[in-house]
């Protein structure tokens, strides 16, 4: 008789030491072919599917969704029908990390994390201890039978008292809940039920809120509004850096304002042509040459110690649902336009798509925030950890401006940016933010570069 094969919890990427089972696409007694998505993960930096390696039928389950767990450990088995299983334990829990890094290590692996570019609040609370991020729950038992039912009919299972061995929630249990709770009474609508489906609701706990007998999707809707929605662990780790960034980075504001005018007439004509460039790929290459020209921009610091970078390894924010995350351009200053325009439109795609991998998304040295698409005139950004600086870039807006003594309309784009003031002196910064925007009001640079 054959051994059944151990699925493990994959290990994406150097810096990955745990992840989070936030769904499963199989269940046990489900047929897998190679290729097909078992389950979807979420590590603090992305959330990523684990595709089977093998064909077989999943036998055994030992991670349930919401268990984190260490990588490379076994969370199910795959294999023929009859196949011995091997006796593992469930998934010891995570390793603790410890408490704080060792101030002489470098700081590019403080710089390795996908924190979001927002706007930044005008005055700063006292400064208080970063609380830990909360550990998972521990996976409560419950059979398949009973896992299924409760899916069936819209509950969640943690206010279940199981009467298995340990507690274990069983299928007459769950029937137990529901009859205890009249549930043959509550009639859902259709979409109501789709929606509940969606936001992963407990149709009884709704039923009660609600005071009615029926469900609409009015009030599935409200309920929606009224369900308290814990942070994903990418978001509570986004809160974290961000928090420990505003809080312990001396941040230092310089902006200008740039006459795209020029630039955008010259894209138009590039693009009826058949060469199509977004604003974000000029602001790319015109940052890229200008750090060339500032390696105190180009850098990296712990606090104690100063990293000047010889490569441009361009991050670049990108908003994802519930949060953003910052993809890296790896070498961005050997790259052609044309290139650096396909790999950030792949990058982009796949941070959109949750297919980033940790590696994509760690070592950036300086990063853009571009919300221009989004039609606001200014914002401050905040500095992604360990990194000297951020840029913001603007909408670009039509506006009167003098011009040789006179009024005239041009297409004006508003740069801001965020230094770390511990290694960024003001008069640096502002002769970057004025040499990107020289660039980028420089036609004949941009001409003899195509």
């Amino acid at each position: 008789m054959a051994e059944a094969k151990p699925i493990l919890m994959p290990k994406f990427g150097q810096t990955v030491e745990e992840a989070t089972i936030v769904k499963w696409h199989k269940a046990v007694g489900d047929e897998v072919s190679k290729g097909d998505v078992l389950f979807e993960i979420e590590t603090d930096k992305a959330v990523l599917e684990s595709e089977s390696f093998v064909d077989g039928t999943i036998l055994k389950v030992l991670a349930g969704e919401g268990d984190t767990v260490q990588v490379q450990t076994p969370v199910a088995f795959i294999g023929a029908p009859g196949d011995d299983i091997p006796e593992v334990n469930a998934p010891p829990p995570p390793k603790p990390k410890a408490a704080e890094k060792s101030a002489a290590a470098p700081a590019a692996a403080a710089a390795s994390a996908p924190l979001a570019a927002t706007a930044a609040p005008t005055s700063v609370a006292v400064a208080q201890p970063v609380p830990a991020v909360p550990a998972a729950p521990t996976r409560r038992a419950i059979s398949p039978r009973a896992r299924s039912l409760a899916r069936r009919k819209l509950i969640r299972t943690n206010s279940i008292t199981g009467s298995g061995p340990s507690g274990r929630v069983t299928e007459k249990d769950v029937v137990a809940y529901l009859d205890a709770n009249d549930y043959d009474s509550i009639h859902i609508s259709p979409s109501a039920k789709k929606l509940a489906q969606k936001e992963e609701l407990d149709i009884i706990e709704v039923r009660n809120r609600s005071g009615v007998l029926r469900l609409k999707i009015d009030d599935i809707r409200q309920a929606v509004l009224e369900k308290p929605n814990p942070m994903s662990k990418m978001r509570r780790v986004i809160a974290q850096r961000l928090t420990e960034s505003f809080r312990d980075v001396p941040h230092f504001y310089v902006a200008t304002e740039v006459d795209m005018t020029d630039l955008l007439a010259y894209r138009k004509q590039l693009k009826d042509s058949g060469t199509a460039f977004t604003v974000t790929d000029f602001i790319m290459e015109a940052v890229i040459l200008t750090l060339k020209e500032f390696d105190v921009v180009n850098s990296s610091t712990d606090g104690t110690s100063v990293w000047w970078h010889s490569k441009v390894n361009l991050g670049l924010a990108v908003s994802i649902k519930n949060g953003l995350v910052v993809p890296v351009i790896r070498n961005a200053e050997d790259l052609t336009m044309s290139e650096l325009h396909d790999v950030a439109s792949e990058l982009a795609t796949k941070a959109r798509e949750g297919k980033l991998t940790p590696d994509e998304m760690t070592g950036g040295t300086f990063t853009i925030s571009n919300m221009g698409m989004l039609g606001v005139n200014d914002f401050n950004a905040i500095i992604n950890p360990g990194e000297a600086a951020i840029l913001a870039v603007a909408s670009t807006k039509d506006k009167p401006v003098a011009r040789d003594g006179k009024v005239v309309v041009r297409s004006m784009m508003n740069l801001r940016l965020s230094v770390d003031h511990r290694i960024v002196d003001g008069a640096v910064g502002a002769a970057f933010v004025n040499s990107v925007k020289d660039k980028l009001e420089d036609l004949e640079l941009w001409k003899s570069s195509m």
